[in-house]
């Protein structure tokens, strides 16, 4: 990696898919972040994976973080997913917060999903976990 690569700011888009009102947790872990020296993008309530996913295009960030309360989370990440594909966006990471079962895991992994975070995780251990899992450009994340 050259040492421009390795002192690039991580890039992160928070996104609160489908229709969860609720974003306490989303600004939460955005400022933890933020905090922790990276770029943070929020792109607020209400997002389809169309505009999460041109959201990330045009900001061109390493990691796609979305919040999901509501239990659609098995219908919007593989969407997510397939539109990054699309993309070509196999570089960048996908991580998920939220109430999500235990069930649902090996599911959301299949999907591409690296790192699923639930209520009560250390801010570290997400910090931590980003840190580690992001690849220079070009190497795919999977």
């Amino acid at each position: 990696m050259t040492p421009e690569a390795a002192s690039k700011k991580i890039r992160v888009l928070v996104a609160k898919p489908g229709l969860d009102g609720h974003d306490r947790g989303a600004k939460v872990i955005a400022r933890a972040l933020r905090d922790a020296g990276m770029e943070v993008i929020y792109t607020g309530l209400r997002q389809t994976p169309e505009m999460i996913l041109n959201a990330a295009l045009h900001e061109d960030v390493d990691v796609i973080s979305l919040s999901i309360l509501s239990g659609a989370h098995n219908a919007i990440i593989p969407r997510v997913v397939q539109l990054m594909k699309d993309k070509g966006m196999d570089d960048v990471l996908i991580v998920l917060g939220g109430t999500i079962p235990e069930q649902d895991v090996p599911f959301l992994n299949s999907h591409g999903v690296r790192g699923i975070f639930g209520p009560g995780t250390p801010m570290d251990a997400i910090i931590q976990f980003i840190r580690s899992n992001v690849k220079p450009r070009g190497v795919p994340a999977a």
